[in-house]
């Protein structure tokens, strides 16, 4: 068992950090709102610390869920930053989704101080979080990701390295590029079968079964014909993240038609005030529109 910290309590860190705690491992969480790490340690018996850099002194691994580019920078620099508190041979595993560029800065930074990173944004949603069954895909160096892989079982379903440090973001990017068309397929599916006069239902019940079978499919389309988004990954950290893949295609040469079609569906939803609303929220812009 290790002694790890988890920075970061939202709906996907707060019971990740709770299955590490459970597969016996000695957890030290922060959180922003210090009220919410004080409620983890309540029913985890855990501890919770004041920084990032006291949650990591003396840790084996330091585990980060944040929101964005600069929340991660934030948890990891400075005087009460993570690395500050970490010492030589730990290693700090970075779920947030964010840019590759600001992976690599991280992981150099790392480098110089002796310790290991390893990029390993995570997918399944809330549920996955929950129930222990996340997809997380990794990038760092070898060594580092074969002693970091056994603490991440905790929370994980599949958990596999990619290739070198970034490597996880990037492939972190090719899951949203594929989940934006998805949902968007679906949302016109669904729309259409509603102006035919079809029982969604019955459609879906039918065409799951074949070619056009998904996951977003068996999980959401019920939702989405009761037009309730209150579940999932929210349209603002959607938008955030394709604006990562959208940004990175600039850089790579990587040609995203409908990626770049569907961001700005996701702003047209966010003007119907639907920045939480989950990501199949899609639907209710093209009712929307009549």
């Amino acid at each position: 068992m290790a002694k790890i910290a988890f920075l970061g309590l939202g709906v996907m860190g707060y019971p990740m950090a709770g299955h590490l705690a459970k597969a016996g491992h000695d957890v030290t969480v922060y959180n922003r709102t210090a009220s919410k790490a004080e409620a983890w340690a309540k029913e985890y018996s855990g501890s919770h610390a004041a920084t990032p850099a006291k949650a990591a002194e003396e840790c084996d691994f330091v585990m980060a869920c944040v929101g964005n580019d600069d929340d991660l920078r934030s948890v990891c620099l400075g005087e009460d930053g993570a690395f500050a508190g970490m010492g030589k041979g730990s290693v700090f595993v970075d779920h947030t989704t964010v840019s590759a560029k600001v992976t690599r800065e991280l992981f150099a930074e790392a480098l110089d101080k002796g310790i290991g990173f390893v990029d390993a944004p995570i997918s399944g949603g809330q549920a996955g979080a929950e129930n222990g069954a996340l997809s997380v895909m990794c990038g760092g160096d070898a060594d580092v990701f074969a002693r970091a892989e056994p603490v991440i079982d905790a929370y994980a379903k599949m958990c596999r390295r990619i290739g070198d440090s970034g490597a996880g973001q990037m492939t972190k990017m090719c899951n949203q590029i594929a989940i934006a068309g998805l949902v968007q397929g679906l949302s016109e599916a669904l729309h259409f079968a509603d102006k035919a006069g079809l029982d969604g239902r019955a459609v879906v019940e039918v065409i799951s079964q074949g070619a056009a079978g998904s996951w977003q499919m068996n999980n959401r389309y019920e939702t989405m014909l009761d037009d309730k988004f209150d579940h999932g990954f929210a349209v603002d950290w959607m938008r955030k993240d394709l604006g990562i893949c959208l940004d990175t295609a600039d850089e790579t040469g990587a040609s995203l038609p409908v990626t770049a079609l569907v961001d700005q569906f996701y702003k047209d939803v966010q003007k119907l005030g639907g920045g939480r609303w989950d990501t199949s929220s899609l639907i209710k812009r093209l009712r929307a529109m009549g």
